[in-house]
């Protein structure tokens, strides 16, 4: 299940998430927390969907359907925050993934701070992972990460702020070797590294999307997390390297 907002252009969000599933064998359900107005050039707006809204989708499919697992996109407000994790305790969801999405490429806050606190501090102690990139990294901690010793410091504030386990998307500009993309996974005790062929080109749109659905649906199988993350971070590599440009910005994932 995806629990995110809806990007009417296909790239991200449960349209993106639903895609992903399929292709990982899975059937995919979504609740749908924000209607966004955006395309491949960037994000113009959002209405968001009320807690209650929320929590009437996740109890409809819940209630009738044995769910694997979950993904978590865009949870646009403190209120909806809350009923989602409420939900995930009520209905006792498992392998609950958090990507917590708080700002878009292009540059467009999604959630106000009040949100994130909230989101940090109900969803990140109930997930199996939280999947940010650089940038929801540093806005998480509240500090600005420009080398690799600050991409470490950021992973372990995390952990400390209730994560069982954080995956920090990026940091290819922080290595000796700029040709591998290595995401790193930070542990209590331990810290792997997961690397992949990095793609050089015009930025494009719907990754992060992409590996956290992935990585839930692989969990969905049975997988653990080492093997799930491994499996989809080679799965949005392959997505990355047949993105086809369909509009007139970024190049969507083709999942």
């Amino acid at each position: 299940m995806t629990i995110a907002g809806v990007d009417p252009s296909g790239g991200a969000g449960v349209l993106a998430d639903i895609k992903t599933f399929s292709h990982h064998s899975c059937f995919g359900t979504g609740a749908i927390t924000s209607l966004t107005f955006q395309n491949t050039t960037g994000v113009f707006g959002a209405a968001s969907q009320s807690a209650e809204t929320v929590y009437e989708q996740i109890k409809a499919v819940a209630e009738d359907m044995q769910i694997a697992a979950v993904k978590t996109g865009m949870l646009p407000t403190r209120e909806v925050i809350e009923t989602v994790a409420k939900s995930f305790e009520e209905f006792r969801l498992p392998n609950i993934v958090v990507d917590p999405v708080v700002r878009s490429t292009s540059g467009f806050d999604l959630i106000d701070d009040e949100a994130l606190a909230a989101l940090v501090e109900k969803l990140f102690p109930l997930a199996v992972v939280v999947t940010p990139n650089l940038a929801e990294a540093e806005r998480i901690v509240g500090e600005k990460i420009a080398s690799l010793g600050e991409m470490h410091a950021a992973g372990k504030k995390m952990l400390e702020l209730g994560a069982k386990a954080v995956l920090i998307k990026g940091g290819h500009s922080f290595e000796a070797v700029p040709e591998k993309a290595i995401d790193r996974l930070y542990l209590a005790n331990d810290m792997r590294e997961f690397e992949a062929e990095f793609i050089a080109g015009e930025p494009v749109h719907g990754t992060g999307c992409a590996l956290s659905a992935a990585i839930a649906a692989n969990l969905a199988h049975g997988k653990d997390l080492f093997a799930a993350i491994e499996e989809a971070k080679a799965f949005v590599t392959g997505a990355i390297r047949n993105a086809v440009m369909v509009g007139r910005g970024n190049r969507p994932v083709n999942v």
